[in-house]
């Protein structure tokens, strides 16, 4: 059975299954937060910051109530949370770490290989003091470890600190334990995770089916290869035979995409409605969203449901770059109806607001831009600044 499904309702699916549907200013709780992590999966974290850190701004999104001090205590105090890494640096549910010691595995597989070919019989010495040395005095930064190598000289001076800590912790050894000023605080896992769910293990069978359904719950409908992408857990194939192996579950499903893009085959869980009414319409205002909203991560899905391209230009310089530095797309409704680029100027106590880009055949509207400044006003207040300035020409077509 294929189930044939409209652009609209193919949004209106992806958007509420990422948590995007849902009234933004409704209250919420520090366990509505949990709630909303374990729902759409994963919050990236980034350090750039140029109006929020990418992990609170995804956050804020989604509900303007958002408050950051819920986070920090779900991640350092209650131990709900656990930050890892997906395709990137991410925060998790912690429930979810029995599944991640597979990966664990993995990576010590290959990063023990790669790295003993880099620094030979050095490796086990170098990395099992800097081990020792948080066994013996608790949670470290790369910062304190690195005072200590300049004044060890030797081997040390290849720097093996920074390199032990994350060999440990992307093998499961260490977890963070906290961020200062946004640098990773290192401890032992077992101090950090709590212990239902650092002494939990699943078989292998269980890891990749817990990978795969979990992920196509969260998009909603996908391949096999955005199935396998979406944790960065499995690979392409394994999410294919888990796809072959599950037929009876699943429904074949074809998207229609934007502009002269073909239908886009799929899979879904069976029984997915391609009823616009059996699918909320995402509230109206205008949102700014992350460049690394999970809605933003695949570029070309993000294309193909929305017809917006959006490629981040951090790394381009200057004189090459097609819009800006760390340009924000803006949500309206079931839509990404264009960019802006914007800068929190804390000492200024301003949001410098540069440029807009509205898409094609988006209008300029009044009533829309006065939806904009109101998002622009909350934007401001959450970043901790008073006033919002508007450069000359901001607007213009």
């Amino acid at each position: 059975m294929t189930i044939r499904l409209s652009n609209t309702v193919a949004r209106r699916i992806f958007l509420a299954r990422q948590g995007l549907s849902g009234s933004p200013g409704q209250a919420m709780t520090k366990q509505n937060l949990l709630a909303l992590i374990q729902t759409i999966g994963f919050v990236q974290v980034d350090s750039i910051s140029t109006v929020e850190r990418a992990h609170n701004q995804i956050l804020f999104s989604r509900n303007q109530t958002f408050r950051k001090e819920h986070l920090a205590a779900l991640l350092e105090k209650d131990r709900t949370l656990f930050e890892h890494w997906t395709h990137d640096a991410a925060i998790l549910p912690s429930e979810f770490y029995p599944y991640w010691k597979h990966k664990f595995r993995r990576n010590e597989t290959t990063m023990r290989q790669r790295w003993t070919k880099w620094h030979g019989a050095d490796f086990d010495k170098a990395f099992g003091e800097t081990y020792d040395h948080i066994v013996e005095n608790g949670a470290v930064l790369a910062r304190d470890l690195k005072e200590q190598e300049h004044r060890s000289g030797g081997w040390w001076q290849w720097h093996p600190s920074k390199k032990a800590l994350e060999y440990f912790w992307h093998t499961g050894k260490l977890a963070i334990s906290a961020r200062r000023n946004f640098q990773k605080v290192y401890d032992l896992s077992e101090r950090v995770i709590p212990a239902d769910h650092l002494e939990a293990e699943v078989s292998h069978d269980q890891f990749i089916d817990w990978a795969c359904r979990s992920a196509l719950e969260r998009l909603g409908f996908a391949t096999h290869g955005e199935i396998a992408a979406f944790w960065d857990l499995v690979s392409p194939q394994e999410a294919k035979d888990w796809v072959a192996a599950n037929r009876e579950q699943l429904d074949e499903v074809e998207i229609e995409c934007t502009g002269d893009a073909k239908p886009r085959a799929g899979h879904a869980f069976a029984g997915l409605s391609p009823s616009p009414e059996d699918w909320p319409e995402p509230p109206g205002r205008i949102r700014v969203l992350s460049p690394f909203d999970p809605v933003l991560r695949d570029r070309n899905r993000a294309e193909r449901l929305f017809g917006f391209r959006y490629r981040i230009e951090v790394f381009v310089p200057e004189a090459k770059r097609e819009y800006g530095y760390y340009v924000f797309p803006l949500l309206e409704g079931d839509r990404i109806i264009g960019r802006i680029d914007m800068k929190a100027d804390r000492k200024a106590g301003t949001l410098n607001v540069t440029r807009l880009w509205l898409e094609p055949k988006v209008r300029a509207s009044a009533g829309r831009i006065a939806k904009l400044d109101a998002e622009l006003a909350r934007a401001a207040r959450f970043a901790g600044v008073g006033e919002i300035v508007y450069a000359p020409g901001w607007n213009a077509p």
